[in-house]
């Protein structure tokens, strides 16, 4: 950087603008520097937010609250003394406490070197004083709209992230150990990851994730037997192999999230959630998306309704013979479900679908998380303009999105282990799935953003149509069961028991530990997490709901299965897929639509 942040002045409220405008400055060429050797997808992210003029001017419109600046300060200097006092105590061989610590899921710092080399101590904890009064600071502003001030929040947590000790040669111990111990074989190997990375990229810097050559689609991973019994533009519909001697009569339906590929719910045998399923006696049918190019840029949030969960039904009720489904959605293929049901309910045919479930679902977009940040009217005309010119948004944009939303994990971390300490990236299942991203059409992605996330208006009654047909998900009755997850950073617990609310049918909420994937794939055997459950109805104050709630260790998973019991119908002979005359095996599980990638 060329400049450094000033040292703040008596004035609090001018040393902070101070501050805040040489970071942005230094931000603004660090990040310049630094884009010239990344791809196109995420040079176009930093940009198009970080460094647009609303933002920058943004940045030059902060004031502080004058009690909460002066508090900051006291409290940064107090610290910086007692930092510097507990090095010098070290010094005499006099340990004390540390003045500051990192959070639990901090992961940064979790090598010894960090807490038992004096200098690297002092290190972290003088970059964690600076953090920690850096966002303090900030979290205090005033004279701009919350809109505005979450923004300037995430990407000043992306600076000081950025800024972190552990991403540099000479202040991260456990590289500079490496290089020792190798002959500086740690950084000739990691800049042959970087040239491969580029030739990978041609020309732009891709960095590895995962070791993709240890993967391949139904032999290792997505491996639970299925044919494809049903296809059109946008949906191939797997039907699973009974492992039961007896199924249930009522079949059930996955309506996974188009952003993502569906076999996230089916990694390997031990996590798998279809496998699973089928293991309970279910007659398992899921949607695999397509994952489209140009040619589908006019598909909508109609065609997604009508050719996606509204296919699968018929197709299933015509294989099973039953009438009723058991309906799952995850993510936004369960919002995806609610606008089914909605209009099902409208055209007088609710019945067809049993009991519905909900996985880490928004209904009611008021308040999004973390997504937010990267969602208003002007970054999304900015959006819909480079969507237009390809007719789709490339799956790299939505990933890197993604992965700003926990950078440490998912951007700084490969970075240090591939280029600095000269690793392999991982074998990782989970990594796997997270690489193979999708493209979304032009068209359904715009309504979503708009829909949803900007206008919140598919939870208001019309405020959405599907085929003509006004939509209202107050007018559900169908039996639901919401699960929440309390790490959530893409579906907020609070706003998936908020949509919740909105049904009138039963509806049963359920909190599980972790986060948006960990505490929906959670299977009994791991033992982990655990899950919060009540009889009460979900309504109100989702903070009163928590605190009543009991408890409970384990998986979810059996929770649930007791509960979609008295919807599963009698036991009747197992049907294998492919035995219909109209709907043969097109193709193995897990299909050509899930193969598809645009790398």
């Amino acid at each position: 950087m060329n400049q450094k942040p000033k040292v703040p002045s008596s004035d609090p409220e001018l040393a902070f603008n101070e501050l805040m405008q040489t970071v942005a400055a230094s931000t603004q060429q660090l990040m310049i520097d630094f884009l010239a050797h990344q791809p196109e997808a995420f040079k176009r992210e930093i940009d198009q937010y970080m460094f647009s003029n609303e933002f920058l001017k943004g940045m030059s419109e902060i004031r502080l609250d004058p009690v909460t600046a002066i508090e900051a300060n006291v409290n940064f200097w107090k610290d910086t003394f007692d930092l510097w006092g507990r090095a010098l105590n070290d010094e005499l061989g006099v340990p004390g406490k540390e003045v500051v610590t990192p959070e639990k899921d901090d992961y940064r710092f979790r090598s010894k070197s960090w807490t038992e080399d004096r200098i690297f101590d002092f290190i972290k904890q003088s970059y964690l004083l600076v953090a920690r009064y850096i966002m303090t600071s900030v979290e205090s502003v005033e004279g701009l709209d919350e809109k505005k001030k979450t923004q300037i929040d995430f990407f000043i947590q992306q600076y000081i992230d950025g800024m972190a000790p552990t991403n540099f040669i000479l202040t991260n111990p456990d590289v500079l150990r490496r290089t020792i111990e190798s002959d500086g074989q740690n950084l000739l190997k990691g800049f042959q990851n970087i040239l491969s990375d580029l030739e990978r990229g041609e020309g732009q810097l891709k960095t590895r994730m995962v070791d993709a050559d240890a993967f391949e689609l139904g032999k290792n991973v997505a491996v639970t037997p299925g044919k494809i019994i049903y296809q059109n533009e946008l949906i191939q519909l797997i039907q699973y192999e009974p492992t039961t001697s007896k199924v249930n009569r009522t079949p059930l339906l996955i309506v996974p999230p188009w952003i993502n590929k569906y076999y996230i719910l089916d990694l390997q045998p031990k996590n798998s959630l279809i496998g699973w399923l089928v293991a309970q006696g279910h007659t398992v049918f899921v949607i695999s998306w397509i994952n489209p190019d140009s040619n589908l840029a006019e598909k909508g949030f109609d065609d997604y309704l009508l050719e996606g969960p509204l296919a699968a039904l018929d197709t299933i009720e015509t294989i099973t013979g039953s009438s009723e489904t058991n309906a799952i959605g995850y993510c936004l293929g369960g919002t995806l479900l609610s606008a089914t049901l909605a209009y099902l309910s409208a055209i007088g045919e609710s019945d067809r679908v049993a009991s519905a479930t909900f996985l880490a679902t928004m209904i009611d977009f008021a308040n999004p998380g973390d997504l937010g940040v990267f969602i208003d009217h002007e970054q999304v005309t900015n959006l819909e303009t480079r969507m237009n010119q390809d007719g789709y948004l490339d799956g790299s944009d939505m990933a890197t999105t993604f992965n700003m939303l926990r950078a440490n994990d998912l951007i700084w971390s490969f970075v240090v282990n591939s280029y600095l300490m000269g690793d392999k990236p991982p074998a990782f299942d989970l990594l796997y799935w997270n690489s193979d991203s999708t493209r979304m059409p032009a068209k359904m992605h715009s309504q979503y953003l708009r829909k949803m996330y900007l206008e919140n208006s598919f939870k208001e009654p019309g405020g959405m149509t599907v085929a003509g047909i006004p939509l209202d998900v107050s007018s559900i009755k169908n039996p639901a069961f919401f699960l929440g997850t309390v790490d959530d950073h893409i579906a907020p617990w609070k706003s998936t028991f908020g949509g919740a609310s909105l049904f009138k049918g039963s509806t049963k909420f359920v909190l599980s530990g972790s986060g948006h994937i960990a505490g929906v794939v959670n299977p009994p055997a791991a033992n982990k997490y655990g899950y919060w459950s009540s009889r009460e109805r979900p309504k109100g104050d989702p903070d009163s709901w928590h605190q009543k709630a009991t408890l409970k260790e384990g998986s979810w998973w059996p929770h649930w299965q007791r509960w979609i019991t008295k919807y599963v119908g009698s036991k009747v002979v197992p049907r294998k897929p492919g035995r219909k005359k109209n709907f043969p095996a097109l193709e193995a599980a897990p299909g050509s639509y899930a193969a598809r990638r645009f790398d």
